[in-house]
Formats: C-alpha cells, structure tokens, sequence
C-alpha cells in the first residue's frame, strides 16, 4: 500500500477491483463516481459546492474509479455541469462517461435532439460513452417506441456522439424481460441493495442480464444511504453478531459486489471521506467471496428490516390508476421507510425531489377506489394522510 500526495493531504492508494466490459474487453472500476448527490451549499441542491465536488470526482479518479455517471436533471441539471468541468484538465480520457436521455421530458422526437445536445453543451463534451434510456417505465417505454429512441440512438452512435447504448430501469421484472429482449443492448442499469432483492428487476433481472451476457451497472446499493446512515438498534445487534467486523457500508456493498454479473456500483458521494470508505471496501471485494455464515447474517438484517415495514404494501399495482394520479405503491413504501429508518432526512429530501406536487398525499380524495382492490386489505386513505403529516407539514 502507497500513498497519495493530494494538495495537502495523504491519502492511501488502495488497488481498485476492475471487471470487463465483454462487449469491448475495456476494464471498469468495480465503484463507479454517481453524481446525484454531490455536496451542496445552503440547502439547495442546484447549488454544488463545485470545488468540493471536482476535488472529490478527481481524487477517485487520481485512485483508480474510471466510471462517472451523470443525468438531465441531477441537482437541477447543474450535475452535467460540474461533472464536466471536474473532467478537464486531462480527466475525460481517463473515464466512462455515462449519461442518459429523460424521455418523460420529451414531448416530441425533436425534444430528445435538443436534450441531446444541451447534454453535450452542458458536459462540455462531444461524445458520451455509456448513454442511457432513463429510467424506463411503462409510460417511458410506451414513448421510448413511439419515438423510435434506438433509430435515434444508433444515428448518435454512427455519428461517434455515442459509444455505448443502454438503459436505466425503475418498474416490474415482466416489463424488465420486455425491454431487455426488445434491442441487443450493451449494458443495463438496475436497482439491487439486500432489502430489495426482489424489487424491481431485482436478482431476477440480474440473472437475466447476465445470462443474456448483457453487463449490469448497480444503483442505490446503500438504498439512498437509508442502509446505513440512522441504524435501528435491532440492526445494530444483528451486526454486532456477525463473524466479521465491517461498517455497514461495507457489509452492504460487499453484498453486491459479490454477483460476478455486476460490472460497476454507483455510489452517490457527498464528500471525500465517503470516497475514500467505498474505495477501501471495494478494493477487497471479489466475486462469490462471502461466506455462507456473513450471507445468513445479511439476509437476518434483511429480514429485520423488512420486519420493521408498517404497512406490508406488495407493489402489486390493483389500487392503480389513482383518480388524482397518485402512486400509491411508491407513497407506501416512502412512508414505510420513514419508519424502518427512523425518520432519516434523506427520505423527506427524496420526496420532495422526486414526488411531483400534485401527486403528493395531501391530493387524496379519499374515494377509496383504490381499497376496494387491494388484495392486502390496507387502509390507503388513512395512509395517505398518516403520510401528508410526515412529509408535508414542517
């Protein structure tokens, strides 16, 4: 082990993990930098603190993280901004760069073109390496086929805007075998931390990708740091009887880094010391080299999480559509882990960011449609106002 002279810190060198990109043989940093979650002035997400966040997204870069990843709207499309001027000075040839396409926000075809394009404005860039459809969904891919997002894809990529094309994915794993069937993609991006191993895509979808030889980039495995950030004291117990000391962190990332079908993690850092954990914890971490004794007592936190779930909503979907256009499922499930967490802060910045205003619990109208088809028999107009007094009342 080296150390590093960066300004006037020593920071250790650790050898970063890589795994290969079959589709090119290119190696790809086990940790990949997500910028979702850059340090921030005043409260304000669209204020980065730029010198901080470049400091940081070079350091990792100075030790090895070789994958950076970006989006539209992060930080109210500041994100791009930072992310290229932190890869100046030398930096963008020595990364991925991953971006992706909010068709959400495109009304037209010609939209997505002019987002395109604010992209390579804002990045500063004139090619992008890892590009994907954002955040697919029902509605996303409904309009991911009536704008014919691959013919637009593929024309970037002959144009060399383009190098990679994949997808980001955020719905149920019956459309998540759609998609992944529908293109020969080159990558995919999915969901996995140990709570939800059968969320989503899940480790089915995984499975699925890997079988396809289709590579997987891994988000949210500490679940927005909710894993690790305000601990309940059963979890606390549960870890203090593993075999192994570790943070929970690292037990978390360890988790996944064990799926030989993971090729990169997503960590969304907020500072330098968050950096320097993730690289020390992925520099150890090899596929497959859990053991059966720390896998039993993952899944005993696991459990203990789920255990802690107020309300055991299955995402099943019958109480939708929603009249007012609530997602009920998802306000479920953020009002369950303002629980299961203990009233983390991150959980409330989240749902302002990412519930849009009218569809938030106050727009209930209690007409209980939705409870009539709820297989769980769950009271969801009184969630909905249990909800509107965590997240909409100072």
């Amino acid at each position: 082990m080296s150390r590093l002279w960066i300004g006037k810190e020593i920071r250790q060198v650790l050898e970063m993990k890589y795994r290969t990109f079959m589709k090119t043989g290119e190696k790809v940093s086990l940790l990949g930098f997500g910028t979702m979650r850059l340090p921030i002035l005043d409260g304000d997400s669209a204020k980065i603190d730029e010198a901080l966040a470049i400091k940081m997204i070079r350091s990792a870069i100075d030790r090895g993280i070789n994958y950076v990843d970006t989006a539209y709207m992060y930080h109210d499309g500041y994100s791009e901004v930072v992310v290229g001027k932190a890869l100046k000075d030398g930096y963008r040839e020595k990364v991925l760069l991953a971006d992706k396409m909010p068709l959400w926000m495109a009304r037209t075809e010609e939209d997505m073109d002019r987002i395109f394009q604010d992209q390579l404005k804002r990045l500063d860039v004139d090619c992008i390496d890892m590009y994907l459809v954002h955040n697919i969904n029902t509605q996303v891919w409904k309009r991911a086929l009536k704008f014919n997002v691959m013919v637009y894809l593929e024309k970037k990529k002959a144009e060399g805007r383009i190098k990679h094309i994949g997808f980001s994915f955020h719905d149920e794993f019956p459309l998540f075998e759609e998609v992944i069937n529908a293109y020969p993609w080159e990558f995919c991006q999915i969901q996995l931390n140990y709570m939800d191993t059968d969320f989503q895509a899940g480790i089915k979808g995984l499975k699925l990708a890997g079988s396809l030889n289709i590579p997987v980039i891994i988000m949210e495995p500490l679940k927005g740091g909710k894993l690790t950030d305000v601990l309940p004291q059963s979890i606390r117990e549960f870890w203090n009887q593993a075999p192994v000391k570790r943070t929970p962190a690292e037990w978390a990332l360890r988790w996944v880094a064990d799926f030989p079908e993971v090729l990169t993690i997503l960590s969304g850092m907020t500072d330098l010391e968050q950096v320097d954990e993730n690289i020390r914890i992925l520099s150890e971490a090899d596929p497959k080299s859990l053991t059966e004794a720390e896998q039993k007592i993952i899944k005993k936190v696991a459990d203990e999480y789920n255990n802690l779930i107020r309300y055991s909503c299955t995402g099943c979907k019958y109480c939708m559509p929603c009249p007012v256009k609530i997602d009920i499922p998802d306000l479920i499930g953020r009002y369950n882990d303002w629980f299961v967490f203990e009233g983390n802060q991150k959980i409330r910045d989240d749902f302002y960011t990412w519930v849009h205003p009218k569809a938030r619990p106050s727009a209930c109208e209690a007409c209980k449609a939705c409870e009539e088809h709820c297989p769980q028999h769950l009271p969801v107009a009184d969630i909905m106002k249990k909800a509107q007094a965590v997240f909409e009342t100072e």
